[in-house]
């Protein structure tokens, strides 16, 4: 039996056309971007490439990408570079209370240094409260955070609206976008964030490498030291291959966005509209919100979703679990948690992720598979 892969979020497999244009850089091209000799040259010429195909993808210019290993790095970046460029009595960060453990546990490493952090609650759908964002700036803040694509849920955040409360009174505005860039459209002149993180593997790339949008003139400090690499933000040899790997998967996601939008979001309203008819008990998180075509997160109340997880995988789909697991012990997912959801919607919720890959045969699968192991777990 053909496995099914539903868990584009956690990652996407490499386009073979990425692939097709890395592979020459592992073999022929082979020369380190510092070198002065035509080796090096070679290399530095493809980063470039890769630099304006990212920037194309966003509309920012070329000078304004700093290439990194990744999401997380660029996320880090971000957090700790301007929170360390800020005057000294700028010590407060707002971020949303629904942020990628990234920004999450990089904004907790900074309070241990006596930086101050609020997180900004969100409603039923995830959709965080611009009121609230809006009543705790302050003099003293130094940045805001805001998740666009929130990666467990699929919800989109207003992120002009956040731009405009915090460029209002000099606040810079980063945002995590790891989900939702190559996904949704999205451009930094017309959703004005002053720095944005994007990471490879979740657009048909490599794992392993990401960038960080940094517009131009925004204060920003590296959090690593070497050789000056990436305008000395990210020091250390660049990962040639994976630069290239992500630009090539940014020029691909730009040409084919219109289409991927439209075959995702057929697939997600099938598979919703089957589960509501199948089990009307369940929840589908954020409808009622603006979100990822590709993304649909449900809660099935008295079910494991961990156990459910592992019963679609021994059914041949692959899809992900909306509460963590330690020990044996169950956890509500504290995004779900943010946005009120009681503990029996909360651990029995499950993630499903389209990608290319997929096709309506699949969403028939899947359901006739959820059909016996949800039917499974209630009669335990």
């Amino acid at each position: 039996m053909e496995r099914i892969y539903v868990d584009h979020c956690a990652t996407t497999p490499v386009d073979a056309e990425v692939m097709g244009e890395m592979m020459r850089f592992f073999g022929n091209y082979y020369g380190n971007p510092a070198s002065g000799h035509t080796f090096g040259r070679e290399a530095k010429q493809a980063i470039e490439v890769a630099r304006l195909r990212v920037a194309e993808l966003i509309g920012a210019s070329p000078q304004e990408i700093i290439f990194t290993s990744g999401g997380t790095e660029a996320d880090n970046l971000a957090i700790l570079g301007v929170a360390q460029a800020a005057p000294k009595e700028k010590r407060h960060l707002v971020i949303s209370a629904v942020e990628h453990p990234a920004v999450m546990n990089a904004c907790r490493f900074l309070e241990r240094f006596d930086y101050r952090v609020t997180l900004v609650p969100v409603d039923k759908d995830g959709v965080i409260d611009l009121k609230y964002l809006e009543e705790v700036l302050s003099e003293d803040t130094c940045l805001v955070s805001i998740i666009h694509g929130q990666n467990e849920t699929g919800v989109v955040n207003p992120l002009r609206s956040v731009c405009i409360l915090a460029h209002t009174r000099g606040i810079p505005v980063h945002t995590d976008a790891v989900q939702s860039v190559g996904k949704i459209p999205f451009d930094v002149q017309d959703t004005p964030v002053d720095l944005l993180s994007i990471a490879a593997h979740k657009i048909y790339g490599p794992k392993g490498a990401g960038a960080l949008y940094v517009r131009a003139g925004t204060p920003l400090l590296p959090i690593t030291f070497g050789g000056g690499q990436e305008l000395g933000l990210r020091n250390g040899t660049e990962n040639v291959p994976g630069i290239v790997g992500l630009g090539s998967a940014c020029r691909k996601a730009k040409r084919d966005l219109a289409q991927f939008i439209q075959r995702t979001t057929r697939l997600r309203i099938l598979l919703e509209e089957g589960i509501m008819n199948a089990f009307p008990q369940a929840i589908i998180n954020g409808q009622s919100a603006s979100r990822l075509p590709h993304v649909s997160s449900v809660s099935f109340p008295g079910i494991s979703g961990h156990k459910l997880m592992q019963e679609m995988d021994r059914a041949g789909i692959a899809i992900s679990a909306g509460a963590a697991c330690h020990t044996g012990e169950e956890r509500p997912s504290y995004v779900l948690k943010a946005m009120g959801m009681p503990d029996e919607y909360a651990l029995g919720t499950v993630r499903f992720s389209f990608g290319w890959m997929n096709e309506e045969t699949d969403v028939t699968r899947i359901l006739e598979a959820l059909g016996r192991v949800v039917k499974k777990s209630l009669d335990k």
